[in-house]
């Protein structure tokens, strides 16, 4: 329960806030011109005080926005590490869809997007990116601050290029010129930076020790 000392304050920063921007308003000249940038620094105005109020009334919010990641969200990490491993030691058998009754098989790339959590929310590395973030909450050795951080960057554009490279891959076949060579070729590629992925992981996983 929020106590009325908190209230008092909340309510105090409400007055002043208003009172600040009150006395902005007084200096804006009558225009009609004006009357636009008034409703601005009004609503500007109520906006801060909300913001305010929420800070003084419910600090524990904005505190847990800054704890570590749980033990769950840093087991999600090994899990996508091991789920890229399998994906690279069956690149060719998880890449190939193959229609039913014997019919002809097609490479498609929507598998590396899927396996990078792109596709799903269920997916352990779905947004793993907040889960390195919550990181710097915790006590890591200074020593793998530096390797931590690069590895972040490195997964990060890795998994940029390789979701670019699966996507062209996907309409390699129908684009002008195009066709199967088309879309090995940029399965591969999405394949490569699957590999330098995968390794910024393992390097974030030895930073943590997990």
């Amino acid at each position: 329960m929020v106590s009325s000392k908190n209230t008092a304050l909340a309510l105090l920063a409400c007055i002043m806030t208003t009172d600040a921007f009150t006395a902005q308003v007084a200096n804006v000249r009558e225009s009609t011109s004006l009357s636009a940038s008034r409703r601005e620094i009004f609503q500007t105005a109520t906006a801060f005080s909300l913001a305010t109020v929420a800070t003084v009334v419910s600090p524990g919010i904005a505190s847990a926005a800054k704890a570590p990641p749980t033990a769950d969200e840093l087991a999600r990490i090994k899990i996508g590490y091991e789920k890229l491993g399998y994906l690279l030691d069956n690149f060719e058998q998880e890449t190939t869809v193959c229609k039913e009754n014997g019919g002809e098989c097609k490479r498609d790339a929507d598998p590396v997007r899927f396996y990078l959590g792109l596709r799903s929310t269920k997916d352990p590395l779905f947004q793993i990116e907040k889960v390195f973030d919550k990181v710097k909450y915790m006590d890591l050795d200074p020593d793998q601050l530096e390797p931590f951080f690069e590895a972040c960057e490195e997964w990060n554009t890795a998994q940029n290029m390789s979701n670019s490279m699966a996507f062209i891959s996907q309409f390699g076949e129908y684009n002008p010129g195009g066709g199967k060579d088309e879309v090995l070729k940029y399965l591969e590629e999405a394949k490569k930076q699957v590999i330098l992925a995968r390794g910024a992981l393992g390097t974030i996983i030895k930073a943590l020790e997990l």
